[in-house]
C-alpha cells in the first residue's frame, strides 16, 4: 500500500459540510514552495479524490491553503472587513509512507482547528 492525503472542511458554527472552498496542496522544502495541488470542496465539503494520490505521495513536509474568505463572505459570516480568517494555512509533516493521512479543517468565522484524522 502506498501513503495518499484526504481533507474536508466543515463548518462548525453552521453544523454543515463547507461546499465550495478551494485548497491548494503545496510541497515545502527549506524557503520554497511548490504548489502541487489544487481543488474545491464538494457538497459533502470533501474533495472529489485525495489531494495527494498514492501515484504521486511522497513523506515530507506539506501545506494546504484553504481559501475560506468567499465561503464566509457567501454564507453571511464573514463580519466587518478585514475579514479575521480569510486563508488558513495548515503546515505539517508526513513520514510514514504507507499511511492514508488526512488533514480536516474545522471552521468557523473567527476560529479553526485540525488533527490528523482517519
Amino acid at each position: 500500500m502506498t501513503g495518499y492525503l484526504t481533507t474536508h472542511v466543515l463548518d462548525t458554527a453552521r453544523g454543515c459540510p463547507a461546499e465550495g472552498i478551494k485548497i491548494a496542496l503545496y510541497k515545502v522544502s527549506d524557503d520554497s514552495h511548490e504548489k502541487i495541488a489544487e481543488t474545491v470542496t464538494n457538497a459533502d465539503g470533501r474533495t472529489d479524490s485525495p489531494i495527494l494520490p498514492a501515484e504521486t505521495f511522497e513523506t515530507g513536509t506539506y501545506e494546504l491553503v484553504f481559501f475560506c474568505g468567499d465561503y464566509l463572505r457567501a454564507s453571511g459570516q464573514a463580519g466587518d472587513a478585514p475579514m479575521f480568517l480569510d486563508q488558513v494555512p495548515i503546515r505539517f509533516g508526513m513520514s510514514e509512507a504507507d499511511s492514508h493521512y488526512h488533514v480536516p479543517l474545522l471552521l468557523s468565522p473567527y476560529g479553526y482547528s485540525t488533527y490528523r484524522g482517519s
